[in-house]
């Protein structure tokens, strides 16, 4: 049950690439989560996966040598929803579906990849602690930093700077 969930249901068993299979697998989840509960569902499952996924990484990978195996991307999954929180929340403001937002979520998705790879700055520091929350805060941050990107062109496309807005109807 450990390896299940931190390869959320096998994605992390998925080769090349293993962390970005993670992340695409979190999107159809996020999804789920969105048509059931809308996106505070998202919030929530995002905070009880951290927890699990510190949990869990910390009686599956205890005393190994890496505590950050290529299988483990439950850590994405968290960093992924966080990362689609603000397509989430404003597809629910305007009522509208957040399929209709897709530049929204291909964003929050390859942003979030970017930073997870990159590890820039704070997201860096924190991944080497080699520890479980190591693992789990580094994707957290990814997925901050990625909403703030997402935020940013989002506010970009809706002021006109980046050009008009298609019609959604």
């Amino acid at each position: 049950m450990n390896r299940l969930a931190l390869s959320f249901f096998g994605a992390g068993y998925i080769r090349p690439a293993p962390g970005t299979w993670g992340s695409l697998a979190a999107l159809p989840a996020a999804w789920l989560i969105y048509m059931a509960v809308g996106p505070v569902g998202l919030v929530v499952g995002a905070v009880l996966l951290y927890a699990l996924g510190i949990y869990v990484i910390n009686a599956e990978l205890k005393g190994q040598d890496d505590h950050d195996p290529s299988w483990v991307v439950i850590d994405e999954v968290v960093g992924q929803w966080i990362a689609l929180l603000p397509v989430a929340f404003g597809a629910y403001r305007t009522g509208i579906s957040p399929l209709l937002l897709w530049p929204g979520i291909v964003s929050a998705f390859l942003l979030f990849r970017l930073f997870d790879i990159w590890k820039p700055w704070i997201i860096g520091k924190i991944d080497a602690r080699g520890d479980a929350i190591g693992v789990m805060l580094d994707d957290v941050l990814a997925g901050i930093f990625a909403a703030i990107v997402v935020i940013g062109l989002a506010a970009l496309i809706h002021t006109g700077i980046l050009g008009d807005i298609p019609d959604q109807e």
